[in-house]
Parts: structure tokens; sequence; C-alpha cells
């Protein structure tokens, strides 16, 4: 099967989020799989041509954007040396700090215009390098017009008549959702813009546009596809539609795990496996020393990796994180964010020195020894589609303390002391209360019964978290969504 793989962000080249992780590695999965398959990214600032050999090929695509054609040139690359990468050329519109959004964490004005550009410009790389797909994957509100234009303005092209579109919703919170002029630059018409298309609350919503006009649907877990096509608090408008689409199905995702291997991870003071969790004593000091923490191996370790968001709970943490540091525990917090939480979370660590450390920005390095060395994952996500923080986690011994929510229902099943069975602590609400209390108890658990934690994390990294079933899914899926292409009447 061919597939032509799309999405604003993709590691090692460029990331805000859990979008990038997937879109780096599914790809793979499926060449391993021997589908043929192409990415295309905009080629951002971030995106460094020479550190990943990135070749600029001999391509101009002339692009519609309202009532001017704009040019964008391309360049190519591979995504672990397997899968071919094309990166839209496009200066005046990629070339800036920040993926999204600028130094002030303000959306760019000009988004809407961006990633009609992008969308066309993924359709018109396929034509121009004659690549027919027989699948169009678009991911997140950045690639959402894509399936609305194989429908309408790229309906009677005979290079995409076979073609198929599929959409994954990693996080519904993110629209793009922008004025109703935005139609006429996109190149749609009055016609487009109507409930049961693309307009929402009078404005145009990029995202629903591949909810409504993707021939097939998904996001990244099977709790998350429930909450968000049945609950509006979840479904941000968009549970509805989705109740109709029949098709809608959670795929969850899956972990690299030439990347998230304790025991060849570079990364770490010591390799370890769960037969050898000796080992990981070591990368706790490591992490101490790294952190700035006091030394201290019986203290309880608590470490966080995440954007520093209200989605992710961070306001759960700071309340209740004074009383667990004044008990001896440890905290370790690393990523970036909200410039409040941010400093709250240092106030917090100069008023505790020794016992809890805030690493910022993205240092990938850090992020392994946090999963390699400390002993307890926070995880108060007030709603989480997937997660793969928690995923890790459990990979490197490391427990979570999760909410009731999403992909953490999906992967963390609770401790049950009486039957020894469980991998982690989860609150019964995703509130300070409940937290404190699912918290509490996993310390409990550390302090007074090494051998049912020793069982605990031994559980928890014996897990399958790979691609294997999510890919032979997203391929099954791939095989509907043509079905259903072929099915309509032209």
């Amino acid at each position: 099967m061919k597939v032509l793989f799309a999405a604003g962000e993709a590691v090692p080249f460029c990331k805000t989020g859990g979008l990038a992780d997937v879109a780096g590695v599914l790809p793979v999965a499926l060449k391993g799989m021997k589908h043929d398959v192409r990415v295309v990214l905009p080629k951002y600032r971030d995106v460094d041509v020479h550190a990943y050999g990135l070749k600029p090929l001999d391509v101009v695509l002339r692009l519609p954007l309202g009532d001017v054609v704009e040019t964008a040139g391309l360049w190519e690359g591979r995504l672990a040396g397997k899968v071919p990468v094309y990166f839209v050329d496009a200066p005046k519109y990629f070339d800036r700090d920040g993926l999204y959004r600028d130094g002030n964490k303000v959306d760019f004005s000009d988004n809407d215009d961006r990633f009609i550009l992008f969308s066309r410009a993924v359709l018109e790389t396929a034509k121009a390098l004659d690549f027919r797909p027989d699948i169009v994957h678009a991911n997140d509100w950045q690639t959402g017009l894509i399936p609305a234009y194989l429908e309408t303005l790229y309906l009677l092209d005979a290079f995409f008549l076979p073609t198929a579109s599929v959409f994954t919703v990693h996080n519904i919170a993110y629209q793009g959702v922008f004025p109703k002029n935005t139609l006429f630059r996109a190149g749609f018409s009055w016609s487009d813009f109507t409930p049961d298309r693309l307009e929402f609350f009078d404005q145009v919503n990029f995202l629903k546009a591949g909810l409504v006009f993707a021939h097939g649907l998904n996001t990244v877990g099977p709790t998350y596809a429930r909450e968000i096509s049945s609950n509006p608090v979840f479904g941000r408008g968009m549970e509805g539609i989705l109740s109709l689409r029949k098709d809608f199905i959670g795929i969850l995702n899956g972990l690299d795990r030439r990347i998230w291997n304790p025991s060849k991870d570079p990364h770490l003071a010591r390799s370890f496996t769960s037969a050898n969790l000796a080992a990981r004593k070591d990368c706790k000091t490591d992490l101490q020393r790294e952190a700035g923490l006091d030394p201290d191996s019986r203290a309880p370790l608590l470490g966080m990796v995440s954007r520093m968001d209200p989605q992710k709970g961070v306001d759960i943490i700071l309340e209740i994180l004074e009383g667990f540091l004044k008990e001896g525990i440890q905290a370790v917090f690393l990523g970036s964010g909200d410039p409040e939480k941010k400093e709250a979370l240092r106030g917090l660590a100069k008023k505790h020195p020794g016992r809890a450390a805030v690493v910022e920005g993205f240092n990938d390095p850090m992020a392994h020894k946090i999963y390699g060395g400390a002993d307890l994952f926070l995880m108060p996500s007030l709603f989480e589609p997937c997660g793969l923080g928690q995923m890790i986690a459990l990979r490197y011994g490391c427990v979570p303390v999760v909410t009731p929510t999403g992909g953490l229902l999906d992967t963390v099943e609770p401790f049950n002391g009486e039957k020894h069975t469980g991998v982690g602590f989860m609150a019964q609400r995703p509130e300070a209360s409940a937290y404190r209390q699912a918290l509490a108890e996993a310390v409990s658990l550390y302090r007074s019964d090494p051998a049912a934690w020793r069982g605990l994390q031994q559980r928890g990294m014996s897990l399958d978290f790979g691609w294997g079933k999510s890919v032979e899914a997203y391929v099954a899926l791939y095989e509907r969504a043509l079905e259903r292409k072929r099915s309509i009447p032209r």
C-alpha cells in the first residue's frame, strides 16, 4: 500500500507535542511491514538541514492562496534512514522562530494561511514526485483541510481518483478555528460554509474539515475515542459530529522501543532490566546529582516530564507538592510551557533546596534520566488522549501515578495488593484531593514493602507497548477507508 503521511511536526526534525512522536515512528513501522510510505512536513527554521543531511530537490510547487499563487520548494531527507521525508520550503510562512506560536506563546496570526498552503503543498508534492498514494494520512488541525480538498477541489483530479483519506485526532482541544473569510483563501465556496461541512459558530474549523470529509477516522486511544464522541467536556464541540461517525475508532499509540530501552539507554548511568533492578539505584543517584538534589537513596523521588500546562494537571501538583516535600520526598520536573506554572514550581524548588528541582526546555538526556532514575512518575492529567509518558515510565520501572482519563485508563492498571496485580496508582478523580490520596498510597507502599514495590515495577516493565498491534490496526483502518471511498457514488 502507498501511504502519504502529512503532519505539522515529527521527531527528530521538529516537535511541540505527542503528534511529533507518532509521526516520527508510525511511518517507520509501516515501512517495516513493507508499505511504501512518504512523509511531508513544513520546513521550519528549527529543521536543521545539515544535521539531518537534507538536500534540495529541483521542484517548484505553485500553490493557490486566495487570489494569489505562492511558490514553494522541496527538500528531501530520511526518517530513521528508511522513509523519505519531504519538507515544504516556503520561507515566508515557515522560516520563523516557533512552529505555531511566537516567543511569547501567541499563535501566529497567519496560521490559517500557513496551513492552507501546507495542505495544498502535500497534495501537489505527491503529483510533482509522481507518487500516487492509496492513502493520504492527515493528522490534527494543521492538515485537516486535506481530506476536504480530496472531496472538493481535487474530486475530479484523475491523479487522486483511487486515493482515500484517513484523519487522526491527536488532541481535539486544538482545532484551528479561523475567521470565515479564510474559506475563500482556502479555495472553498459558500456552499462549503454549512454546519455539516466547514462552518463552526460562524467561523472555519480546520479540524472539523478532517472529521467531516475523511474516509477513515480515528484518535489515539479507545477511551479517548469514547470520551470525545459522547461528552461535551472532552469533545470541545465536536462530539456531535463524532457520534455520527460510526466508523470512528481509537488506536493506542506505541513506543519506539529502540529509543526507550533501559537495557541499552546511553543516557542512563547504568543499564538495567526487570531482572536487574538493583542497577537502577545508580540511575537514581545520577539523577539526583544532575538535578541538584540531595544524594538520598531512601527518599522517594518523584519525576514529571511534561508540558507545563493546565491540561497536564500542573495545578494539582502545585496544590499538593509542598506537603510531600516536607515529608522528605524529592521531586524533579522537566518541561516548558506556561510561564506562571514554571515560576510557581521554581518557587517551590527555591523554598526546598535539595528536595525539588526544575529543568526547563526540551532536554532529551534529562528526560531519559528521569524515567530511569525516579521512583514515581507524576501524570495528573485532566484529559489525556493517549499519553506516552506513562508508557515510557512503566518500561523503565518508574511507577506512574495517574488520573482516570483517556489513555491513562487504557494503559495503567491500578495496584491491587491482595491480588498482586496492577502496574501503577490511579486517583479516583482528576482533582487535587484524590490525587494526593493516590500519591500517598504509592509513597506508603514504596517505603513499607520493597518486595511488593519490586513486583509492581516488574509487572510494568513486562508490558508490551510496541507498535506491532497498532500498525496492524492502522492498516485495517486504511483498508476500510479505501472501501468507503469506492462505495461513494460519483
